[in-house]
C-alpha cells in the first residue's frame, strides 16, 4: 500500500511538472509571436470573383444579386493601398488596442566581416511599440530604444543577424536593396527568443524603409494589437468583410505549431498518467489479496450486524485515505518541482532561445492531475469492496465463499 501511494505521489507531481513546462513553452511562443507579429495582420486587398445574375423569374434591368466567390477562390492586390484609411477604419473596432503600419522589403546586410541577407521593417516607432513588445526585446539585448528614435539613420537588428553579421552597438553596415545601397548606425539590438525572426528582422524609420525600398506610399501589411486575443480570429473574419484585406488573426498564421504544442501535451499526459495507472494495479492487487486474507474478519463483521454497504464502505474509504494523501503530497511534489525547474539556467538555442525552462502555474494542471488519480484510484477500490460486500458469513464458515 506504501509503494501504491508513493506512486501516486510522484504520477500527480510529474503529471503537473511536465504540463507545467509544455504549456510554459506554448506560452512563451505566444508571447512572442504577439508582442513581434501582432494579433491580427492586415495584407492584400481582396478582389473576389462576383457573378451578377438576373433575379429568376424577373425582367431584364430589373433587381440582380451578386454571388461572392469564397476565400480560396479569391485574388489578391498585394500590399495596402491606402493604410490611412484602413487604420481610421480599424481603430472603430473596440477590440483593437493599437495598430501599425508597416513596409517590408528584401535586402543584404553588409558589415565590415560579411554580408547576409535579411528583411528591413519600416516602422513609425511610436505606433509599434503599441503593438510590440519591441521596447522590452530591445532591453533584453543591447543598445537604446531612444536612440533608434532619435537617430534617423538607426537601425534595430535581431540578435542573431548581429552575431552573424559581427556587429555591436554604434557599428554601422550597409543596407543593400536592389540598386540602393545606404550605410546605417546599429541604435540596439533585440531578442524576441525566437531565432528565425531573430536572424532575418532589421528595423528601420518608416521613411528610410520607404526611401530605401522604392515604396513611397502603400503600406506591405498593417500590425494590430487587441485587448482580447483570444477574439482574434472572430474580429479577423468581421475586419476582412468591411475593410475587404486580407486579415489573418495569429491561431491562424501559427496553427501547425499551436497543434505541435497541443499533441506534446497530450502525449506527455498520456506517458505520464502510466505511473499512476500501475500504482493503481498495485492497490487493485493489494487490497484484492486483504479481501482473500480478511475473510473470517469479514464474516464476523457481518456476523455482527454490519451490512454490505458497510463493508464496502471500509475499502472505499481505504483507497479514499490513499487517493487524498497522494494527491495532496503530489501537489507539494510537482509545484515544488516546477519551482525549481523554472530556476534552473539552462541554454536553448534553436526554435526557441531562452536562458531557463519556460513554466505555466496553471490550476487545470492540478484538477486533471486530480481527477486522473481519482478515477484510477476508486476504480482499484471499488472492485475488491464489491467482492467483499458479496461475502456472506455462512459461506465463509463452511468454506464455500467464491
Amino acid at each position: 500500500m506504501l509503494m501504491s501511494l508513493a506512486g501516486i505521489i510522484f504520477g500527480v507531481g510529474f503529471f503537473i511538472v511536465t504540463q507545467a513546462q509544455t504549456s510554459g513553452f506554448e506560452q512563451f511562443f505566444i508571447r512572442t509571436i504577439l508582442g513581434t507579429n501582432g494579433a491580427i495582420r492586415i495584407e492584400d486587398k481582396i478582389q473576389d470573383t462576383i457573378f451578377a445574375m438576373a433575379a429568376a423569374g424577373h425582367n431584364a434591368g430589373e433587381s440582380k444579386f451578386e454571388v461572392a466567390a469564397d476565400r480560396t477562390g479569391r485574388k489578391y492586390i498585394e500590399g495596402v493601398e491606402d493604410p490611412k484609411l484602413i487604420i481610421d477604419a480599424l481603430r472603430k473596432f473596440r477590440n483593437v488596442s493599437g495598430v501599425s503600419t508597416v513596409v517590408e522589403g528584401s535586402v543584404i546586410a553588409d558589415s565590415s566581416f560579411k554580408n547576409d541577407s535579411a528583411k528591413v521593417y519600416g516602422i513609425n516607432l511610436d505606433d509599434h511599440l503599441a503593438v510590440s513588445d519591441l521596447a522590452s526585446q530591445v532591453a533584453r539585448g543591447s543598445g537604446s530604444i531612444d536612440d533608434f528614435r532619435h537617430t534617423p539613420q538607426g537601425v534595430l537588428m535581431g540578435r542573431v543577424l548581429a552575431e552573424r553579421l559581427q556587429l555591436e552597438v554604434g557599428d554601422s553596415l550597409i543596407l543593400q536593396a536592389g540598386t540602393e545601397q545606404r550605410r546605417y548606425r546599429v541604435s540596439g539590438i533585440y531578442s524576441t527568443g525566437v531565432s528565425d525572426i531573430d536572424r532575418v528582422r532589421i528595423y528601420v524609420h518608416l521613411g528610410e524603409a520607404r526611401s530605401l525600398l522604392r515604396k513611397t506610399t502603400g503600406a506591405s501589411f498593417i500590425q494590430v494589437a487587441l485587448f482580447d486575443r483570444d477574439r482574434a480570429p472572430q474580429d479577423a473574419r468581421q475586419m476582412e468583410q468591411v475593410l475587404r484585406h486580407s486579415a489573418k488573426s495569429w491561431q491562424e498564421r501559427e496553427e501547425s505549431w499551436l497543434e505541435a504544442f497541443k499533441a506534446l501535451q497530450v502525449s506527455a499526459a498520456i506517458t505520464v498518467s502510466t505511473i499512476i495507472l500501475i500504482s493503481g494495479l498495485g492497490m487493485f492487487n493489494t487490497l484484492a489479496m486483504i479481501v482473500i486474507e480478511k475473510t473470517k474478519e469479514i464474516a464476523i463483521l457481518r456476523s455482527m450486524g454490519y451490512t454490505r454497504s458497510d463493508i464496502s464502505r471500509i475499502f472505499i474509504w481505504l483507497g479514499t485515505i490513499v487517493l487524498v494523501i497522494g494527491t495532496v503530497g503530489g501537489w507539494g511534489l510537482g509545484a515544488a518541482v516546477t519551482y525549481g525547474v523554472s530556476k534552473y539556467p539552462i541554454k536553448i538555442r534553436g526554435i526557441f532561445s531562452a536562458d531557463s525552462f519556460q513554466v505555466s502555474w496553471n490550476i487545470w494542471h492540478y484538477v486533471i492531475a486530480t481527477i486522473t488519480a481519482t478515477v484510477v484510484v476508486m476504480i482499484a477500490a471499488v472492485i475488491p469492496a464489491r467482492r467483499a460486500a458479496r461475502l456472506e458469513p455462512g459461506d465463509i464458515i463452511r468454506g464455500t465463499s467464491q
